[in-house]
């Protein structure tokens, strides 16, 4: 069999409801083109996986989860299995529309990009809980990054394969996915697409995901600018630190010279604590150095573990 021309990566957890719409929208836009359509499920607890395998055609992989691991670890699992020169995301809740790839995949391959990034148009969600959030975090996202997209949380994006398997996408970072493929030096643009209300199940995401937002921009930033480099923060940061430490002994040194007491002055303990605090700052920045040079230099290690491969075309294969 010939490899596809598309790989469709879909995450699902406890989507029972949604499986068989989903599987006849994507049979339906997909209509003419050569893909396979790879079910991530992220350890559901009713029967997704049954209907799945009810429902799915000769064009479905099915690969199980161990447990939860989180949309990122899945859509990770699903990418790694892509065989085709173009992976496509998209959300198993209906929200995008399969209707959509044909269109971004013309676009993506007429103007020679490795990213066409989904930007939804009339976005159907509540105000205060998804819109508003959305909207600040982009704003954020843009400023922090140097990355300008308007919609960096729609899932529905394109990729040339050797874009989409070199994100290194782990924790939560599935929402920083522009940024990971601006680090690779992709050349992406955004298209309106469509989005629809949810229909079956309940949406995964909430205010409680603000601050990890938060944290993971944090670390972004520090990937963009110091990851392959990091002693040019923490190098900077802790001579600072230690000079100016040392600078308030040589002041207190004077101070003590003239005659006066110094044991009991508060800028003492300030000066010791910069100038040891400098040093294990500098420390740590050839610790990071040293770590990232292993991270390079040592074969790549799956997050993730796979209960099982399922295809329609061939035998289950558990793991």
């Amino acid at each position: 069999m010939s490899s596809p021309l598309l790989s469709l990566v879909i995450t699902l957890l406890n989507e029972e409801d949604n499986v068989q719409p989903l599987l006849s929208r994507v049979r339906e836009a997909m209509t003419g083109l050569s893909y396979e359509l790879i079910l991530v499920d992220d350890g559901s607890t009713d029967a997704t996986v049954a209907r799945i395998k009810q429902y799915a055609d000769e064009q479905v992989k099915l690969v199980v989860l161990n447990k939860n691991y989180g949309q990122t670890t899945a859509m990770a699992a699903g990418i790694g299995q892509a065989l085709g020169p173009y992976v496509v995301t998209l959300d198993g809740d209906l929200q995008n529309d399969p209707a959509d790839i044909p269109l971004m995949l013309e676009k993506l391959q007429k103007e020679n990009l490795d990213v066409v990034a989904g930007l939804r148009a009339n976005r159907q969600d509540g105000m205060v809980l998804r819109k508003i959030p959305s909207k600040i975090a982009n704003a954020l996202i843009r400023r922090m990054t140097g990355v300008y997209l308007h919609d960096y949380g729609c899932t529905l994006k394109i990729y040339k394969r050797q874009i989409a398997q070199n994100l290194g996408l782990y924790g939560e970072l599935h929402r920083f996915i522009p940024v990971l493929a601006a680090m690779q030096g992709a050349r992406m643009q955004e298209m309106p697409v469509r989005h629809h209300a949810r229909q079956f199940g309940k949406s995964k995401y909430g205010l409680g995901r603000t601050f990890k937002v938060m944290s993971d921009l944090l670390l972004m930033v520090f990937f963009q600018k110091y990851f392959r480099k990091p002693m040019h923060l923490f190098g900077p940061v802790g001579i600072l630190t230690f000079f100016a430490g040392a600078l308030i002994s040589l002041y207190l040194a004077g101070v003590k010279i003239s005659g006066e007491n110094i044991g009991n002055r508060p800028l003492l303990t300030v000066a010791v604590v910069m100038i040891l605090g400098g040093l294990q700052i500098i420390t740590f920045g050839f610790m990071a150095e040293m770590m990232m040079r292993t991270y390079y230099e040592t074969g790549n290690k799956s997050t993730y573990l796979v209960r099982e491969i399922y295809s329609r075309s061939s035998e289950v294969v558990s793991l």
